[in-house]
């Protein structure tokens, strides 16, 4: 079995932090992985997105634009593995969700780990708050909803209370629920 990392990813921008620790196999495909901080994070996968390590970008090229800001091609997230961009303890790379809202998410290998024959990766150890939801805005936009939801009788606050159209708890967090929404699904029969 491949080592195991022990990854720390912060949702960049949010004070308190939105959090999540990981253990995922060295081996991970970098298109695995963002499947992967898709489910721990809570988004819905319904946006672009990309990796970047340095001023390397790791994504879905587009044959259209083959060079970005950095001047470098961008590198094909379903050929590149985890232990290839990040290859020891500390080494970090930025992962972006959404590019309108530009989710900015700081993953950093804690640790590198023998694999554990009783558990199935990947699985999620730790975290803190409940992911922003879809489309509010970025970071800025997601601070203006949590103030509209501390105050609605304020008018934007009964607008943006209707715009998300559920209870929304910024606190909430459960690890079992990623763990379950991490399990491969079983076919059936």
């Amino acid at each position: 079995m491949p080592d195991i990392y022990q990854l720390k990813v912060t949702l960049l921008g949010t004070d308190p932090p939105i959090w999540r620790r990981l253990l995922v196999p060295a081996d991970l495909i970098l298109a695995k992985l963002h499947d992967v901080l898709q489910i721990a994070m809570g988004w819905e996968d319904s946006h672009l997105h990309e990796f970047s390590v340095g001023k390397q970008i790791y994504g879905r090229p587009n044959p259209e634009e083959r060079y970005f800001g950095s001047g470098l091609p961008t590198i094909n997230d379903r050929k590149v593995r985890l232990e290839d961009v990040l290859p020891r303890a500390r080494s970090k790379l930025v992962y972006t969700y959404d590019m309108g809202d530009s989710w900015e998410h700081g993953v950093v290998v804690e640790k590198r780990l023998p694999a554990d024959p009783n558990l199935t990766y990947p699985v999620c150890i730790g975290g803190e708050r409940a992911c922003p939801p879809e489309d509010c805005g970025g970071v800025p936009g997601f601070y203006g909803l949590l103030e509209a939801i501390r105050n609605p009788d304020d008018e934007r606050g009964e607008e943006m209370l209707e715009w998300l159209g559920k209870e929304y708890d910024p606190q909430a967090f459960s690890v079992e629920d990623v763990n379950c929404a991490l399990q491969p699904r079983r076919r059936k029969k």
